[in-house]
């Protein structure tokens, strides 16, 4: 094995590393003498099946697997002898051709490009002074809450003869859609339930059913949207022809025990209580979502080092294809709409400056505090998406079992929580009571709301 350093910088190391093709014949070799004693094959007693006829039986096969492993091997022997510690995992290019190098012909040769963590020390955490927005929840918050609760348990009563849809009514409808005179897949239903005001059809089509009464036809003229999500629909111009069969008014249900009852708990008093416990849980939640943010922003306002280039120009892709996909679909923030192209990627290049140096901040402390995710919490990472698919649970363990790189993306978010938990340990936190509506802000109008009181 050859090793070759071809760059060396301050955050990047790159590597031509050659395996010989005799070195590699050496290990098939070896793996083959080490099965021969278990492979049975007709014509040949047990244990006795030449070499030779395993190489031209599985050799192919198994330098396969060879050559992934030496892959694997001499660029760990690489970093470990120069004791390089990667800021992420190393990028390998094959030089010479996988499938001569498998058929035995060919040395392997490829290049690993390592970046490496920055030299940076964090800062004293005891320096850091920050504000946690806390809210009380009030009784007319869980009276609202009940209300809420109320009005998904509605149930609907026809409004009589002659009476008008409005915002709220159920309508039940028979309609035909029609694309340039001709109905289309998909565009025609009967008894269909309708209620005005949901958001729940294409837009347009709701609002001209309003006054709408039992026994009328109306002719509704829309738009498909243009990020439609059924492409041959996407943008065109349809007439609906609706029918309308019965219009019912909405009745909310009672706050009161049967509410409880039907909502699984036995008294109004209790479901009081759950309500109560729900909204607390809210804004703990929020109340700590706010204090991340803040946490994050004095970790990046008070830390400056070099970033490894190939993790920035990755984060910058990645946030950088998103933003294309939301400038396809009209999808882009009101703020981003009047910036040209190279304003918007300066923009987002900082943004991906910020997210990697957090994250080799969050992940030298972590390191540094022994901070680690146990096998026990990754469980009931995978048991908790595995819910999100009922009948399905039994092949989202395999995924999860045999792909480590879905793994790490679980692991991920929890490290993030677990450090973000130990540092709101460490720094100084001042809880300040805001309102409810203060509290629902956008951080950034948080943050302003604090200032100035």
């Amino acid at each position: 094995m050859e090793i070759t350093e071809t760059l060396h910088d301050s955050l990047r190391r790159e590597f031509r590393i050659t395996v010989g093709v005799t070195d590699l014949d050496a290990k098939l070799m070896t793996r083959l003498e080490s099965m021969k004693s278990q492979i049975n094959l007709k014509g040949f007693r047990p244990g006795k099946v030449p070499v030779a006829h395993l190489r031209k039986t599985y050799g192919k096969a198994m330098m396969g697997e060879i050559v992934q492993e030496a892959v694997a091997e001499a660029g760990q022997k690489a970093v470990d002898e120069r004791a390089l510690r990667p800021a992420m995992s190393p990028q390998i290019q094959m030089v010479s051709a996988v499938e001569k190098v498998v058929e035995g012909g060919e040395d392997l040769i490829f290049t690993l490009g390592v970046d490496l963590m920055p030299d940076f020390t964090p800062t004293d955490l005891a320096l850091i002074s920050l504000v946690r927005p806390v809210a009380d929840v009030a009784d007319e918050d869980v009276q609202e809450s009940l209300k809420r609760l109320a009005s998904q348990q509605r149930t609907f009563e026809p409004k009589g003869d002659g009476a008008e849809a409005i915002d709220g009514d159920q309508l039940t409808i028979d309609f035909i859609g029609k694309i340039d005179g001709i109905p289309f897949e998909g565009g025609t239903a009967e008894s269909s339930q309708l209620i005005i005001g949901s958001g729940s059809f294409i837009p347009g089509f709701e609002e001209q059913l309003r006054g709408a009464k039992a026994g009328d036809i109306r002719e509704v003229n829309v738009s498909f949207p243009d990020n439609y999500p059924a492409a041959h629909l996407a943008g065109k111009f349809a007439s609906f022809g609706v029918t309308v069969k019965e219009v019912m008014r909405g009745v909310d249900a009672e706050v009161d025990d049967s509410l409880a009852l039907k909502l699984g708990l036995d008294s109004l008093d209790k479901l009081k209580d759950a309500a109560r416990g729900q909204l607390e849980a809210e804004h703990a939640r929020t109340s700590r979502a706010h204090l991340k943010r803040a946490l994050l922003d004095a970790l990046d306002v008070s830390h400056s080092f070099d970033l490894p280039p190939a993790m920035v120009e990755a984060e910058f892709r990645q946030i950088w294809s998103q933003v294309e996909q939301d400038i396809k679909s009209g999808n882009l923030a009101d703020e981003d709409k009047t910036k040209s192209e190279d304003e918007l990627k300066i923009e987002f290049r900082r943004i991906a400056e910020r997210r990697v140096r957090l994250g080799l901040l969050l992940s030298e402390i972590g390191r540094l505090n022994n901070i680690q995710v146990t096998q026990e919490e990754l469980n009931r990472a995978v048991v908790a998406q595995a819910r999100q698919y009922p009948g399905q649970e039994q092949r989202i363990f395999e995924i999860y079992r045999n792909n480590p790189d879905a793994v790490a993306q679980l692991r991920a978010p929890i490290f993030e929580d677990k450090v973000v938990d130990f540092l709101c340990s460490q720094v100084k936190i001042e809880d300040r009571h805001v309102s409810r509506a203060d509290l629902s802000k956008d951080p950034d109008e948080l943050a302003k709301t604090l200032k100035e009181n």
